[in-house]
């Protein structure tokens, strides 16, 4: 049995490949025609779909019927639910990063058609969602529904030269038009984007700003903890007020679909100089509180963002290749439990 490997020349792509070579498993890569395919199939001898939309990429699936796709393609919103549909009509299991609430809410959503086929579907594979989320359920463990939780995301990424990518291009425009959301009394409501803002100082004495983001990550810590009160922030949020401000009408604007095609191709072509990390560790950070009035705070830490995406993304993938998965739709955490991200090489503390 295989494991499909979509996008497999972009960044998480190319990364989860020799993890999963490395242990042995049989992958076929898959993406559109391009000569960095065939590069990489010839290097590797490993065999090549051509599949360039969804909709061929689920036919052939369908057609071959793959044991895991890890899909790194991005655009979730658009390509999850038809690809991770093809999975489930042949008992596969499917993997993506997304970390954005929309694109989460959907795949989660085929929960009960992926258990009734005995397929596994995990969202949010990767330090999106994870780094939050393990921490949560860390601390929840053996012990009631909370009352309230809030997570923050500080993640450190190296930069690598080259365009920035239809994949987080989407997930960027798509955290501006869903806008601010919080849980206040177990209702989702909305919020102003990047409100919240809050001076964090991590563990190894460096400090970041985080504000609030439509993220997986809210979900994941209200699933995990039972709060009726969540909040989600991010690192990755604009830092100055100003910036923060004019967030809400780019939101408006990328709403409207011409523009947010027009923006997506635009955005997805910038080119970027290589950059090293900024800070030596990435983190993920927690405090939940109890009716009780009990409070616990929790951290979750690894280096490199995308390499801990790609790490957890193999580990993942190659446990449900063994049949280690449980059917049903779920953020990774709740599909594996937080030992997943011990696996994938982090620390919770």
């Amino acid at each position: 049995m295989s494991i499909w490997v979509l996008g497999a020349t972009g960044r998480v792509g190319r990364a989860v490949l020799p993890r999963l070579l490395d242990r042995g498993e049989t992958v076929v890569l898959v993406g559109r025609e391009s000569a960095r395919l065939r590069e990489l199939a010839a290097r590797t001898g490993l065999r090549v779909v051509i599949a360039d939309t969804a909709d061929r990429i689920a036919k052939a699936i369908e057609a071959d019927r793959p044991a895991v796709v890890i899909n790194t393609i991005g655009d979730y919103a658009e390509t999850a639910t038809t690809i991770a549909r093809a999975c489930v009509s042949g008992g596969g299991h499917y993997l993506d990063q997304a970390n954005d609430l929309a694109s989460a809410t959907r795949l989660l959503a085929l929960h009960d058609e992926a258990a009734a086929a005995g397929s596994t579907l995990v969202t949010g594979v990767g330090f999106g969602v994870l780094a939050t989320e393990a921490v949560v359920a860390k601390l929840c463990e053996d012990r009631p529904a909370a009352a309230e939780v809030r997570v923050d995301a500080v993640a450190s990424v190296a930069v690598e030269a080259g365009a920035l990518g239809a994949a987080l291009a989407a997930s960027i425009i798509d955290v501006m038009v869903t806008g601010g959301r919080r849980y206040r009394g177990g209702k989702l409501t909305r919020s102003r984007l990047g409100a919240g803002a809050h001076r964090l100082r991590l563990p190894d004495g460096e400090q970041a700003t985080t504000s609030e983001a439509p993220t997986a990550e809210l979900l994941a810590a209200r699933n995990a903890s039972g709060a009726a009160d969540a909040t989600a922030a991010s690192a990755m949020m604009p830092a100055s007020a100003a910036a923060r401000a004019v967030l809400p009408l780019a939101g408006r604007l990328f709403a409207l679909e011409p523009v947010r095609r027009f923006a997506l191709g635009r955005l997805a072509g910038v080119e970027g100089k290589a950059a090293p990390k900024p800070r030596a560790h990435s983190w993920g950070h927690a405090v939940v509180t109890w009716p009780d009035g009990t409070t616990r705070e929790g951290w979750l830490k690894t280096g490199d963002g995308m390499d801990f995406t790609a790490a957890v993304n193999a580990e993942a993938a190659v446990r449900l290749a063994r049949g280690e998965g449980k059917p049903g739709a779920y953020t990774p955490a709740a599909a594996f439990g937080p030992d997943l991200a011990v696996a994938a090489g982090a620390e919770i503390s």
